[in-house]
C-alpha cells in the first residue's frame, strides 16, 4: 500500500496543479492577459474598488509607470497561460514613504487555490527586499475577502485594521482591510538617503 504524506487542508488543494507555476517578470506581451484578469476582477469582484474596467492602453500606461519607477511586476505562468500577476508600487506619493510599497495580486479565477498567489507574493516580497524597500502594505478590498487576508497572513503580514464602509460597489458598502509586514531589516535600521 502506498503511503501518502500528511498534508494540511490548505496544501491539499495544490494537488490539482499539473505543474509548478513559473514566476517571471511581466513583459508587455503579457499585458493583454493581465488586462483580462483585472477587467474580470473589476466587473465581478470586490477586491478592487475600481468601477470601470481599464482597457489595454491604460493597463500598459500603469505598467510602464511602475517599471519606470523602479517597482517590480511579475506574472505566474501555468499551463502556458498567465495564471495571475503581482506588483508593488508606491504606497503614498510623499517622499517620506519612499521605503514603503503597496502590493497588488490578481489571479485568473480558474487558477485559484493552486498555490499561485503564494508564489507570486513570496517572489514579490523577495524582490522588494532586494530593491531596498522596508515595509509592504496590503490594502485589501472587502473584509469578506478571506482568501486574500489568509494569503497575506501566511506570508507574514499582520492585521493593522479595518476601514469600515469606505467603498460603495454593487450597491453595498465595503470595508478595506489593512495588513503590513516588514521587508528586510524593516525599521530596525535607517537606510541611507
Amino acid at each position: 500500500m502506498r503511503r501518502v504524506p500528511f498534508q494540511r487542508p490548505h496544501e491539499r488543494s495544490n494537488l490539482r496543479a499539473m505543474s509548478a507555476p513559473e514566476i517571471r517578470p511581466t513583459t508587455e506581451a503579457d499585458l493583454a492577459a493581465v488586462t483580462a484578469i483585472y477587467q474580470q476582477a473589476v466587473r465581478e469582484g470586490t477586491a478592487t474598488f475600481e468601477l470601470e474596467p481599464p482597457d489595454l492602453a491604460e493597463m500598459t500606461r500603469r505598467y510602464r509607470t511602475l517599471i519606470d519607477g523602479g517597482y517590480p511586476h511579475f506574472v505566474a505562468m501555468l499551463d502556458r497561460r498567465v495564471a495571475g500577476y503581482a506588483y508593488a508600487g508606491a504606497y503614498r506619493p510623499r517622499p517620506a514613504y519612499r521605503f514603503t510599497v503597496e502590493n497588488s495580486i490578481y489571479l485568473d479565477p480558474s487558477f485559484h487555490r493552486r498555490g499561485v498567489g503564494s508564489l507570486l507574493l513570496e517572489r514579490l516580497i523577495t524582490e522588494c527586499e532586494a530593491r531596498g524597500f522596508r515595509q509592504m502594505i496590503a490594502v485589501i478590498g472587502d473584509s469578506a475577502n478571506a482568501g486574500s487576508i489568509g494569503l497575506h497572513a501566511r506570508c507574514g503580514f499582520k492585521m493593522i485594521g479595518t476601514h469600515p464602509n469606505v467603498g460603495l460597489k454593487f450597491g453595498r458598502w465595503l470595508d478595506t482591510v489593512m495588513m503590513q509586514r516588514d521587508l528586510g531589516e524593516g525599521a530596525s535600521t535607517v537606510p541611507g538617503k
